[in-house]
């Protein structure tokens, strides 16, 4: 028999239902409805989020259908199904797809939570995950109901049912009042921040994004939490949900923290890593930037030559003064002899006839940097040679030398040695340019810094794009962790940039995405210090083994998600991924 009563046990709670339902369609990206035993509507989003406290006025024939059975109906067919069958609404109805959920108390249904679609897009996404869906919704509502036999223990039943709801998310969630104060956060948000819910409440919080210009952008960003002194980059987005803010994080976290005292410098800005060789590489550029001499910068290909130049300048005493970059192997030697040096009206055929300012003298007061600077005709090195020696700079066609301060820094990834034993760069040359040499690690060589720069750069291309800030599965950083990078930092750049590109909107990088050379990385197993090729035996099929060994062990989903340590709906997700079954032994 259905529920009669004047106001429904559902409707007592209505206010939070209405936050959940809110929240529970910003997870899914779905809309979604709530409607009691007398078919009143308690909550809704999109179309459905009027007409509160009403009853239905339309044909109501699948939720009367899932309140008599007890049953969760999905309906990804509209209006060939034979319950819409006599439906008064069927030609006006712009339902493409619909998942409902009975509501259960002790034995009796109280309410129906339904999932909506009115695009092709979404229904797919229904019809793709309706067992996900179904599973997930039920476990929620069976926490949620649980609440409502004690609603009437405390006066803030309300406030213990939204927050039980919220601690029971796989996400991290922060609820903020109108002020932007936070009053509350979940467990997994807690880890996140690597604060204790007490030390919360007292500390002063504040969340901005970390790219004003990325506001209007849907989908996650990145954010700087500061709490106190301390700050934390935090992947999530916003839900305004009745007089209260969510902030609700991504599952996958970049994981950095710096305090406010100890953040990085902006002229370090694109000098980006934390291992042993990198931070040795900044203290000595922090000692030897003020000074005038020159540097050589060498390193592989791609190795960031260039950002350790600007860095340099940028924390020199000329960083507001030009910065001027030439690519010696990039332009043909008598073209490169007129770039840097510069020429008088009528210097050769063809010259302009206002003459030409060259580099080295538009970098007057500043730095010239150099790159490839191996690759430099003996000609050019003998007259760059004068200007280091004299300070000055004689364009072509003159009789009239420029005096010039400039700061000189050079980069290469040539044998500077076997060049100057076969004559192919002058002796005297090179000792001028290598005052103070700089070597650059390869990429391979900086460990852990791999997966700083993978999230740098996601940051950098998200917002070069204009797209949602995208996670990265733990198998696609293993990876690319264990692979070789013979580009170094500027393949990474490359790839992360085509990753970029083509994960879909709001979606997860997973390894699938990744370019067929990575299928034959070997990875390095920890436990034993053993070497699996990936081609034995992967971590997603001893993960896959592991769930399914749990499952066929242990009664209910809530035991085993509890005993491989992760929350409830990354465990459906993984059911889906790997396709094992979702009904209970």
């Amino acid at each position: 028999m259905l529920n009669t009563t004047h106001q429904s046990e559902l409707m007592q709670l209505q206010p939070t239902i209405l936050r959940f339902t809110q929240m529970l369609s910003a997870v899914l990206q779905l809309d979604a409805e709530v409607v009691d035993a007398n078919l009143v509507r308690i909550a809704g989003t999109g179309p459905y989020s009027k007409f509160f406290g009403k009853k239905l006025n339309t044909s109501s024939r699948i939720f009367r259908y899932i309140l008599e059975t007890h049953q969760e109906k999905v309906v990804v067919k509209s209006r060939t199904d034979p319950l819409c069958d006599g439906c008064t609404n069927k030609t006006n109805c712009r339902e493409t797809a619909f998942l409902g959920v009975p509501i259960m108390i002790e034995g009796r249904c109280i309410g129906v939570i339904s999932l909506v679609a009115f695009t092709v897009e979404s229904r797919e996404k229904i019809k793709e995950n309706a067992q996900l869906f179904s599973d997930y919704i039920r476990h929620i509502s069976e926490l949620f109901v649980s609440k409502v036999l004690d609603m009437n223990d405390s006066e803030h039943g309300l406030d213990k049912v939204f927050t039980s709801l919220i601690e029971n998310m796989d996400q991290g969630v922060l609820v903020l009042d109108e002020h932007s104060r936070v009053q509350y956060g979940n467990t997994p948000a807690l880890t996140n921040l690597n604060i204790e819910k007490e030390e919360l409440v007292r500390v002063e919080v504040n969340i901005q994004p970390l790219s004003i210009h990325n506001n209007d952008l849907k989908g996650h960003q990145q954010h700087i939490i500061s709490l106190g002194k301390r700050q934390e980059l935090v992947v999530g987005q916003f839900h305004d949900i009745q007089g209260h803010q969510l902030f609700i994080m991504a599952f996958y976290q970049p994981n950095t923290s710096f305090s406010n005292n100890e953040a990085p410098k902006a002229q370090f800005t694109g000098v980006i890593g934390e291992c042993k060789k990198m931070q040795q590489l900044k203290v000595l550029i922090s000692r030897i930037a003020s000074s005038p001499s020159s540097v050589l910068i060498n390193g592989d290909s791609g190795t960031g030559k260039e950002v350790v130049a600007h860095a340099v300048h940028n924390m020199s005493d000329r960083v507001d003064k030009p910065f001027i970059a030439i690519n010696c192997a990039a332009i043909p030697d008598q073209l490169l002899e007129s770039e840097l040096f510069g020429y008088v009206k009528g210097a050769f055929t063809g010259a302009s006839s206002k003459g030409k300012t060259g580099l080295i003298q538009a970098a007057n007061q500043g730095t010239l940097f150099l790159d490839e600077i191996g690759d430099m005709s003996m000609t050019l090195q003998a007259k760059l040679l004068r200007v280091l020696e004299e300070r000055e700079v004689m364009p072509i066609g003159s009789n009239t030398a420029v005096p010039v301060n400039i700061r000189i820094i050079s980069a290469t990834n040539r044998n500077f040695s076997e060049m100057i034993a076969t004559n192919k760069f002058r002796e005297d040359l090179y000792y001028r340019l290598n005052v103070i040499p700089i070597h650059l690690p390869t990429l391979k060589e900086r460990g852990k810094d791999i997966e700083l720069l993978i999230h740098f750069f996601l940051d950098i291309h998200t917002r070069k794009i204009g797209v949602s800030y995208p996670g990265i599965t733990p198998a696609v950083m293993l990876r690319l962790n264990a692979y070789h990078w013979p580009g170094n930092v500027r393949e990474l750049s490359n790839l992360i940039e085509y990753l970029v590109n083509v994960v879909p909107e709001g979606d997860v990088i997973d390894i699938d995405l990744l370019p067929p050379y990575f299928e034959g990385t070997v990875l390095e197993q920890k436990n034993d210090h053993q070497i699996i090729d990936e081609s034995i035996m992967s971590l997603e099929e001893m993960e896959k083994i592991r769930i399914e060994e749990a499952i066929s062990r242990l009664s209910n989903r809530k035991l085993v998600a509890d005993e491989l340590g992760i929350g409830i709906a990354t465990l459906y997700r993984k059911i889906k991924k790997y396709g094992l079954s979702s009904h209970s032994s």
